[in-house]
């Protein structure tokens, strides 16, 4: 390592040359890259709702079908509107009264199948169905919807998941540039005010950028990442690995009080380093590890880009970052300034001095902050992670309101089943509390009338390969208890007449994201806790520090959880889990640069002056990477309007300034209450000869 950290530094035109070439293929790789916008697709296929999503995909070609909504507008201009639609490409039906009935008929004088399904109450607004063509090839659906939109008028809405799925992709696409932005502009200004060169931190984010750009353009080999990895992944990797550019900097400042060359001192601030760095990084990297043994698929796809960009970053510090510095280092000298990090001092001094009582009170927050984060509100829908003024939210908010539908399951049965029984099923469906409309061949078009008679667009969405297809609205929200009830009772029926019958739509596949993520909660906690407890173990030989650094990084992830149950806010489904593994993996370095510091001081000094100093230098790197982490995240909630995205960075910048606070006010004087016990049950914790005080 030696020898290659000597040869760059000798050299470091030619390895930024080599940097920069290998950002071409990257730069591709990242225009090349696809982005799945839709989260239901992240779950496992074994659900059998989502097995029944791809029956009705495959088969009736209605997986993705939208809902259009009119207003006030009369029959003749809605069927206007209907043909327009009828002629984007990618569409391959629409079903209105029209297809069953003759327009000029009040919708009053209509069947009451029609009237119910296709009208609203007050018969002041309709809907109709949208079916989409497969031969357009993947994603023909969103281009046809994004052309739909444009033949709205104000008076019309449209809802569905795919048209959810398109909105998304709307808005991230906007968007997503202006999250980079934000977090790079509040990191620099951050950087600036607590580094000692107004130029140092240009340096530390254009080697960050350079990491952040490998990361994203590898990638490509993956195929396509989630729109949340895409809106948050450049974000994390610049919070979580600034620390390490910051700390190997600051190493060659104290290196080259010994070398006379300064390619001399880069070098072995370099190989100093590259231990530590790759110790502490693997803390980060097994955090975000973690999420890749979710069910929920959706937990590899961040876990794992997250994982390799922690690893791009260690790469650039080691290998692009000095040859960046030693170019600039006439820069970095000439706009010197004082750092503006405030001295704790005497806070330092008060919580030491205090000591045992700060111990206390840290066990003492460790049962209740643990209770009251299990209470934390979730939601699974997307109607709750999107804002109102899309689209598919208004449409969303037209068919609540107006037609008394909160979402459609789809039932698939065998199409075999005598038709008096599966009316005997419709019967019992249609009288569930709760359901507000179905749709079904007989309750149309009565088992007398023969097939071939009726339209194509009926058959087609009705029966297909010896299968029958229901929709049944339901008046209840996605992800309640009175959904979860009522999926139950349908399930009961449906199975009593054909047990192999899939029952899918938004409401079920919502209730197999909650069945999935409360799973993978329990499993990744456990894990990301395991990995970490087990690396830090192994990194100080002891038995007693993993369980101090682990239970410290807890209490802050559970008062973070804990406040937002305190102030009534609800999380998304995924936040727990991703918070457990990122604030877990990201924020025990500074547990673990503390406790470092620490037993180094303690070779000098009794416990409580080791502690003063090891506090005092550490708190310094502490405070800078928490303040960036922060200033990053907390810039993305600000400008975020995907509630879901938004959520999530406001609970990592509040879990970064709770960590902070932690290892502060309650691991430094732990370590102090403790440091006899751990002295016991480490190797080589403290020299032989240090005796307690």
């Amino acid at each position: 390592m030696k020898k290659i950290a000597l040869w760059e530094a000798k050299h470091p035109k030619t390895v930024l040359l080599l940097a920069v070439l290998l950002l071409i293929p990257a730069l591709i790789g990242y225009v090349c890259t696809g982005v799945n916008y839709d989260i239901l697709s992240y779950l496992p296929d074994e659900l059998e709702s989502m097995q029944g999503e791809r029956v009705l995909d495959e088969t009736f070609n209605t997986a993705g079908i939208s809902i259009v909504i009119t207003e006030d507008m009369q029959p003749k201009y809605t069927l206007a509107l209907k043909n327009e639609i009828l002629k984007v490409d990618g569409v391959a039906s629409v079903i209105w009264v029209d297809t069953l009935a003759d327009i000029g008929i009040p919708a009053d004088a209509l069947p009451d199948v029609l009237k119910n399904v296709f009208y609203s109450a007050d018969g002041t607004k309709t809907m109709m169905l949208v079916r989409y063509d497969p031969a357009g090839g993947e994603g023909s659906d969103l281009k046809a919807i994004a052309q739909i939109k444009t033949l709205l008028g104000e008076n019309a809405f449209m809802s569905g998941l795919s048209v959810i799925v398109d909105d998304t992709r709307e808005i991230c696409d906007s968007q997503a540039p202006l999250y980079i932005a934000v977090a790079v502009a509040l990191a620099l200004a951050v950087m600036a005010l607590m580094m000692e060169s107004w130029f140092q931190p240009l340096i530390v984010l254009l080697s960050l950028g350079i990491a952040v750009l490998y990361n994203m353009g590898t990638n490509f080999f993956l195929g396509e990442i989630s729109f949340i990895t895409q809106c948050v992944a450049a974000v994390l990797q610049l919070g979580v690995t600034m620390d390490y550019s910051i700390f190997l900097i600051d190493r060659y400042s104290e290196e080259k009080k010994h070398y006379p060359a300064r390619e001399e001192a880069m070098a072995a601030a370099v190989t100093k380093s590259f231990a530590a760095l790759a110790g502490s990084s693997l803390t980060t990297v097994f955090g975000f590890l973690a999420l890749c043994f979710m069910h929920l698929k959706l937990g590899f796809d961040i876990g794992f880009v997250m994982a390799k960009g922690v690893v791009f970053g260690i790469f650039t510090v080691v290998f692009v970052l000095p040859s960046i510095v030693l170019i600039f280092e006439k820069q970095i000298l000439k706009y010197r300034h004082r750092s503006f990090i405030p001295d704790l001092t005497k806070v330092n001094e008060f919580t030491l001095k205090h000591k045992k009582a700060f111990a206390l009170l840290f066990l003492l927050l460790l049962a209740p902050s643990y209770l009251i984060q299990k209470d934390i509100d979730l939601y699974y829908s997307m109607n709750k992670a999107l804002p109102g003024y899309l689209t598919s939210m208004q449409g969303f908010e037209k068919l609540k309101n107006d037609f008394d539908m909160a979402c459609t399951q789809f039932i698939i049965v065998d199409d075999s089943i005598p038709a008096a029984k599966l009316m005997e099923m419709e019967s019992k469906l249609e009288n569930m509390d709760g359901v507000s409309s179905l749709l079904a061949y007989n309750s149309i078009v009565g088992p007398a009338i023969p097939d071939d008679i009726l339209p194509d667009e009926i058959m087609e969405l009705c029966k297909q390969d010896g299968l029958q297809l229901f929709l049944v609205n339901s008046k209840f929200d996605p992800a309640t208890p009175e959904l979860t009830a009522q999926l139950q009772q349908m399930e009961r029926i449906v199975k009593s007449y054909d047990p192999n019958a899939y029952i899918t739509g938004e409401g079920a596949i919502v209730q197999g994201l909650i069945d999935t993520t409360d799973r993978d909660f329990a499993v990744t906690a456990v894990l990301s806790v395991a990995a970490i407890f087990i690396l830090i173990a192994i990194v100080f030989k002891s038995v007693t520090l993993p369980i101090i650094l682990v239970l410290s990084i807890e209490l802050a992830i559970w008062l973070n959880l804990s406040l937002s149950v305190i102030m009534g806010k609800e999380a998304s489904f995924v936040d727990p889990t991703v918070i457990n593994c990122i604030q877990l993996g990201a924020t025990v370095d500074y547990a673990i640069l503390l406790t470092t510091r620490f037993r180094e001081e303690l070779r000098f000094a009794p416990k409580q002056e080791a502690m003063l100093k090891a506090v005092k230098m550490a708190q310094q790197s502490i405070f800078q990477s928490a303040a960036v982490f922060f200033a990053a995240t907390f810039g993305v909630y600000v400008v975020c309007d995907i509630y879901i995205v938004r959520g999530m960075c406001a609970l990592l910048a509040r879990g970064a300034i709770i960590s902070e606070f932690v290892i502060i006010l309650f691991l430094a004087p732990l370590l102090v209450v403790c440091e006899g016990f751990i002295a016991k049950t480490t190797q080589s914790w403290r020299l032989p000869a240090q005796e307690e005080d």
